[in-house]
């Protein structure tokens, strides 16, 4: 499907622009902050370089005495907390004292990776999760010591070359968590007085070992798309991830995303329907929710095969969530469209209302859409372009002004109207 492909039409869900192809391996951090230029320190007094000397002392003292696993915990603490400068310099020094053939060397290497992917220096991430790799070459140490597969599993996403080196990442992190299942697995009939609480570990691993091969199918779905076995390669790795986690919500998605592909649209509903049914009417910081960046995907897919108004719906949820994000905005409006669109092509004259009800919602989002791109300098151009397409249409149908504050932004709560005249096949609920 030409997903890039404007073709100066508004009115098709294939015409959808993207910030980056469907199902690419994400590259997380793509830029870096800006540094800013060194200043001239101040001169100390005589009681500043006192004070200094006796905390210089008592940091010594301290550092004779130190813990490096609480040093771990403490740097943990604040990359968690937002501040991955200070969490990099209490790693740092957890490391020193660790040193690189001490036990807990893979545990610091792999926080340190993370700190440096949150500082957007993803060269010095790259290289600690490399070093974290050699202190645990399988994945087989324990995961409090730096074992396990994330260190694998970063270095997946983080590859410059992406495609087949991507793909051999995830595939030592696939293996390192099919060795852990299966250790877990065996070990149940042993410990009978915590047998529920290894079966939960046990079926978190089993959905994080699905996430990873529906990752190595969207690696398939984009840089390796030309490889003969590509299709056949992702039938065989979506069965095995609805095998292993039925309940991933992430799951159905990408099931979707390939029946897509192969242009097998009502196997796609099927599936984003089985994927909503998950969380749809779990409370928005229930743990089964999926995270932000795949509900916005998710949209996307509705609307790829014109199930506009769960798109709707997925995009009210997320605008509450965050009332300023510039694809969501762009995702709720163009939904809007797409069902005015169809109203409009279906209405009896007497059924005008419905359709201009929808657009003139449409019109609400879309409006807001370009104000915030415009405030954010967002980059994605031809998302903006594309906005304005949209409301050039909906100008030209509606006039050029809307009435007195019929476009100001105050909340997402729609008028149903907008529903009216829809046929039950495409009227369904958001399940």
């Amino acid at each position: 499907m030409g997903l890039w492909n404007l073709g100066g039409t508004v009115d098709h869900p294939s015409n959808l622009p993207r910030a980056s192809k469907p199902g690419r391996t994400p590259r997380l951090f793509t830029h870096h902050p800006c540094k800013m230029a060194p200043t001239k320190p101040k001169k100390k007094s005589a009681k500043d370089k006192a004070r200094d000397r006796v905390r210089a002392k008592a940091a010594a003292a301290q550092s004779s005495n130190v813990n490096p696993r609480e040093l771990l915990a403490q740097a943990t603490a604040y990359l968690e907390a937002g501040d991955p400068e200070t969490a990099a310099k209490i790693a740092l020094v957890a490391y020193e004292h660790i040193g690189e053939k001490g036990r807990q060397a893979g545990a610091v290497l792999s926080l340190l990776g993370q700190i440096h992917v949150e500082l957007g220096d993803v060269d010095a991430a790259r290289a600690f999760f490399a070093a974290a790799v050699a202190t645990d070459k399988d994945g087989s140490l324990p995961e409090d010591i730096g074992g396990g597969p994330e260190k694998f599993l970063w270095l997946a996403q983080l590859s410059e070359d992406g495609g087949q080196d991507s793909v051999a990442w995830f595939e030592r992190g696939a293996a390192a968590l099919r060795s852990q299942i299966q250790s877990l697995t065996e070990s149940l009939e042993s410990r009978p007085l915590t047998r529920d609480a290894q079966e939960a570990v046990i079926a978190e691993k089993r959905k994080r070992l699905a996430e990873t091969l529906s990752a190595v199918v969207e690696v398939y779905m984009t840089d390796l798309s030309w490889e003969e076995d590509a299709e056949q390669r992702c039938e065989a790795l979506i069965t095995e991830a609805t095998m292993l986690a039925p309940e991933s919500a992430e799951t159905w998605q990408t099931v979707a995303n390939v029946r897509i592909s192969q242009t097998r649209t009502e196997e796609a509903q099927e599936a984003l329907k089985r994927s909503l049914g998950l969380w749809a009417d779990l409370a928005p910081e229930d743990p089964a929710v999926p995270p932000f960046p795949t509900r916005v995907s998710l949209a996307r897919l509705l609307i790829e095969v014109e199930m506009e108004r769960q798109a709707m719906e997925v995009a009210e949820r997320l605008i509450a969530e965050d009332d300023r994000s510039v694809e969501v905005l762009y995702l709720g409006g163009y939904a809007r469209y797409l069902v005015g669109e169809k109203l409009k092509n279906q209405a009896q004259p007497s059924d005008d209302e419905a359709w201009k009800n929808s657009w003139r919602s449409s019109r609400k989002w879309l409006t807001q859409c370009l104000k915030v791109f415009g405030q954010e300098e967002y980059e994605d151009e031809r998302l903006g372009e594309h906005a304005q397409d949209l409301l050039k249409s909906i100008k030209g149908e509606l006039g050029e002004q809307a009435e007195d504050g019929e476009d100001a932004w105050e909340d997402t709560d729609d008028d149903e109207d907008e529903w009216e005249g829809l046929d039950d096949d495409e009227d369904t609920e958001m399940k």
